[in-house]
């Protein structure tokens, strides 16, 4: 039996460098950063005073009033994020058949936003103050629900948590579910809008955030000596994942052609990542395994990148692990030194950035990239974009608990 082709025929994302595809592509090309002094609340008495905000969103350009006041911020940004996926793949232009489109979104925290304002509720007034709307504005599967929803797509629907590795999952997950012949159309991806009070705290005081305060733009700095830390993000990156023959059937739009994925676990620490990256390793080499292709193929990794002491050496040693002698070739970026870390939603964008990438012949760089950290000695296109012929890369996505997914993505050719 033949496998399957499945393809990338949407796009959308809302992250603090772009409220569309497009702006997000440019400025990242640009080497644009979305980090700034927090807005949303008030940071006095907090050590961590940055982030990457979507300062411009308004839920009232995407939704009715009382619509939007029942959604958390999160499903907000999936849901916008989702609209543009849709419009861009012209699902809307088709008399397609519900129960052949799925839904298989992620958020790595979910409505944490409510889940604190519903708290301070409870403490200032009484129990029944608390808003019956507290728990589904709250759980994070609500965002795939909400989707279902609103297009009605009747097909497998769920949400996926694990982390920071949550939204390449959940494309590997959607991928699958096409292979297998349940669905044709996969809708796939993750947001997260965790900037509150209470994450920003207990990230601090686990000393994972940059305190690079007096310099926001230059607190994302992966794979660079002086790097301090993460800085915590919010978004959306949303992608339609589709069946080859299906797609040109209704003469949609191809952008990228997904052909591979790999998952893991470090069995090995709750935060840290395992020390020779043998999870992350395992990951990348089952992504390029199930690809078809050689390891000669894949010239560029969006990188994981988080810009922590932590993760960028031992993501170095995985990439060698796997490449040997041709790492030293590969172009790696990480756009979180644009973007900030996404969390759960950063798979969903930094995969969009591959698929253009692929489509464009051109890789966007990593910022911040000044002062060379001898133990990460790859080639990470520092500070500028670099025009290059590829076929092949892959995504790579890491979380708390040990979770390792790596999707692979090849530029769509007949």
């Amino acid at each position: 039996m033949n496998k399957k082709r499945i393809v990338v025929t949407g796009m959308g994302t809302i992250n603090p460098i772009g409220e569309t595809v497009s702006e997000f592509w440019q400025n990242a090309l640009e080497g644009k950063s979305g980090i700034e002094i927090i807005k949303a609340f008030d940071t006095e008495g907090l050590r961590v005073r940055i982030a990457g905000e979507v300062r411009d969103f308004d839920p009232l350009d995407y939704f009715d009033k009382k619509k939007a006041k029942r959604m958390d911020r999160v499903c907000q940004l999936g849901l916008a994020a989702t609209q543009e996926a849709i419009e861009q793949s012209q699902l809307a232009d088709h008399n397609l058949d519900p129960a052949r489109i799925g839904v298989v979104t992620g958020s790595g925290i979910g409505g944490i936003q409510t889940l604190e304002n519903q708290h301070e509720r409870l403490l200032k007034k009484k129990a029944r103050y608390v808003s019956p709307l507290f728990i589904p504005m709250m759980i994070p599967d609500m965002i795939p629900g909400r989707i279902s929803m609103e297009w009605n797509f009747t097909g497998p629907n769920y949400s996926i948590t694990s982390a920071c590795a949550t939204s390449i999952h959940s494309i590997g997950v959607a991928y699958n579910h096409i292979m297998l012949g349940d669905a044709d159309i996969m809708i796939t991806g993750g947001a997260e809008a965790s900037i509150t009070p209470l994450a920003l705290a207990g990230f601090t005081n686990m000393k994972a955030l940059s305190k690079r305060n007096d310099e926001p733009h230059k607190a994302s700095r992966p794979f660079d000596k002086d790097r301090d830390g993460f800085v915590m993000s919010e978004g959306a990156g949303i992608v339609v994942l589709e069946e080859l023959e299906h797609a040109r059937q209704r003469n949609a739009p191809i952008f990228a052609e997904v052909i591979g994925y790999g998952f893991s676990s470090d069995a090995h620490h709750i935060t840290a990542p395992h020390p020779e990256g043998k999870g992350a390793a395992q990951a990348m080499q089952k992504a390029i395994d199930s690809s078809g292709l050689e390891m000669e193929d894949f010239k560029y990794i969006n990188a994981h990148g988080t810009s922590t002491p932590a993760n960028d050496p031992v993501e170095t040693k995985a990439i060698k692990s796997v490449f040997g002698e041709l790492a030293k070739q590969l172009h790696i970026s990480s756009t979180k030194s644009m973007t900030g870390h996404i969390l759960g939603a950063t798979g969903g964008v930094e995969f969009i950035a591959l698929c253009k990438s692929l489509q464009n012949q051109i890789i966007p760089p990593t910022t911040n990239h000044d002062n060379p950290d001898p133990e990460c000695d790859l080639n990470y296109t520092p500070n500028k974009p670099r025009e290059l012929e590829f076929e092949a890369g892959l995504s790579n996505g890491f979380g708390f608990g040990g979770h390792n997914a790596t999707i692979a993505v090849k530029r769509y050719k007949e």
